[in-house]
């Protein structure tokens, strides 16, 4: 091979050059960040709980746009209430679904189908009463309250709701109230069951005399 045709190392770029190449750099680095982001595959129920106008008065005159309250939950602990607003109903409640799911919370269930102690919550004007219930009993509530609870996977539940009927305000109550549920009360329960269980088996054996 000559010298000719040899590339030349000390060979400056022009600039025309650079720009393209760091161009190129940029483009792929966003094209990695966007890769990245997934959406979820899980299904997930949705109950659309209202649906209103809303007016708002702007230079020209008034601008009227819709407010969906949407409640999204698997009724396998998951649950969440989400908000969205669109001048036609479908974009506000697309809106509002994709809200929901980014504000979703995992509530703790006995074996029951149930939460384990008592709840307080209020919310605004809005205060929640949460009660555990036996196996049987259903979902005794009303409005966004039901709606929610159902979605959260509860089957066994009373409730109860004072002060202002508004719906989101209660829905949002609920939510909060499920926040304050301890999970390590439902464990325990469970747990001392399963050694009441054990000692009773313990007794028995004794009694026959088959331990001595």
């Amino acid at each position: 091979m000559e010298k000719s045709e040899l590339p030349d190392k000390g060979q400056k770029k022009t600039k025309p050059e650079r720009k393209n190449e760091k161009k190129k750099t940029f483009a792929k680095k966003v094209f990695k960040k966007k890769r990245t982001i997934r959406l979820s595959r899980k299904k997930y129920q949705e109950k659309v709980v209202q649906v209103t106008r809303v007016t708002k008065v702007v230079k020209g005159g008034k601008k009227m746009t819709f407010r969906a309250i949407v409640i999204i939950g698997d009724r396998k602990r998951k649950v969440g209430v989400g908000i969205g607003r669109g001048e036609d109903v479908v974009v506000a409640i697309d809106k509002a679904i994709l809200h929901g799911k980014k504000h979703l919370i995992t509530v703790p269930l006995t074996h029951l189908d149930s939460i384990p102690h008592i709840v307080h919550s209020s919310y605004g004007a809005c205060k929640i009463l949460l009660r555990p219930a036996a196996q049987g009993t259903g979902v005794i509530a009303g409005g966004s309250v039901r709606a929610v609870l159902e979605l959260a996977g509860m089957k066994n539940i009373l409730a109860k709701q004072f002060g202002s009927s508004n719906i989101l305000n209660n829905a949002k109550a609920t939510i909060q109230a499920l926040t304050l549920v301890k999970e390590k009360i439902a464990l325990g329960t469970i747990q001392s069951k399963k050694k009441k269980l054990f000692y009773k088996k313990i007794m028995k054996n004794y009694k026959d005399g088959l331990i001595l």
